[in-house]
């Protein structure tokens, strides 16, 4: 072998290595392999006050989009824009207090109405579970933020309940779901561990929510496998990243990442390490 062949083999198993150690413990034989199949969408459940009886709907949920299951959103849903919200706040604040009173029930967590226009923000235990869903809602094609142990998830004046609301709320009951029941304490922990180094060697780059900017930019990719083994890498490589069918998506950030350099050369390393597989 070259130099620099073992070069990439270091950074390759490197990689895997962090991966692996994102992934719940289930998956790490099968994520390779794992078909992104979508089950089907559990229906409404209501209560006997009318309301829906969020904790009731689901008793499995599809596989995690970053383990390379089916991406909850097929495009992606992000937070309500400030003149829509202004134009019409009393149904705003309706769907955004039902996807609060939603989270609340399916994950037990503290959720309320984010002081930002367009967002619901939820309390989580700490920083590294906060980190982590963040990651594995992003590849759900559902917006999200974080700073902290606060998670940020949207809300919109003309969100639905039986569409978006029902969206953000299964969303955060799938990723909860494989956080809690499936990623042991010790797991957890190097997660957090895993999460601090990274953030050591480069700040996560995240898309720009800001009005006017993109967020976003796609790259085409040659199947499903590849976008999918794309956007595990880049999220291990620190830079928030999800796909809609083969295209992946990249963030565009100009504060964080002014002129797309980071992200560029990201995508360059895992291109390159994905060839060399």
């Amino acid at each position: 072998m070259t130099k620099i062949d073992d070069v990439d083999r270091e950074a390759l198993d490197r990689l895997n290595s962090r991966v692996r150690t994102l992934l719940p413990e289930l998956y790490q034989d099968s994520f390779e392999t794992l078909q992104p199949v979508p089950m089907r969408s559990a229906g409404l459940k209501f209560a006997a006050d009318g309301r829906v009886a969020w904790d009731e709907m689901w008793g499995s949920f599809c596989d995690l989009a970053l383990a390379g299951g089916p991406p909850h959103k097929g495009t992606l849903l992000g937070p309500g824009r400030e003149a829509d919200i202004d134009a019409d706040f009393d149904r705003y604040d309706e769907a955004a207090e039902e996807i609060c009173r939603g989270i609340r029930l399916v994950t037990g967590l503290r959720a309320y109405v984010s002081p930002d226009p367009g967002w619901v923000r939820v309390s989580c235990p700490g920083d590294a579970m906060a980190g982590w869903l963040l990651r594995a809602i992003t590849t759900e094609n559902v917006a999200a933020r974080r700073q902290g142990a606060m998670l940020d998830v949207p809300a919109a004046p003309q969100f639905r309940l039986e569409k978006e609301i029902k969206n953000v709320v299964t969303v955060m009951a799938k990723t909860c779901h494989y956080w809690v029941g499936h990623t042991p304490r010790a797991r957890q922990d190097a997660i957090a561990d895993l999460l601090l180094t990274m953030e050591r060697e480069a700040p996560l780059i995240e898309p720009s929510f800001e009005a006017g900017h993109a967020g976003w930019r796609g790259e085409a990719c040659d199947d499903v496998p590849s976008a999918v083994w794309l956007m595990r890498a880049l999220v291990a490589s620190n830079v928030l990243a999800r796909r809609e069918s083969t295209t992946l998506f990249v963030p565009v950030n100009p504060a964080a990442d002014p002129d797309g350099r980071q992200v560029a050369a990201a995508v360059e390393r895992a291109r390159r390490l994905s060839a060399s597989r």
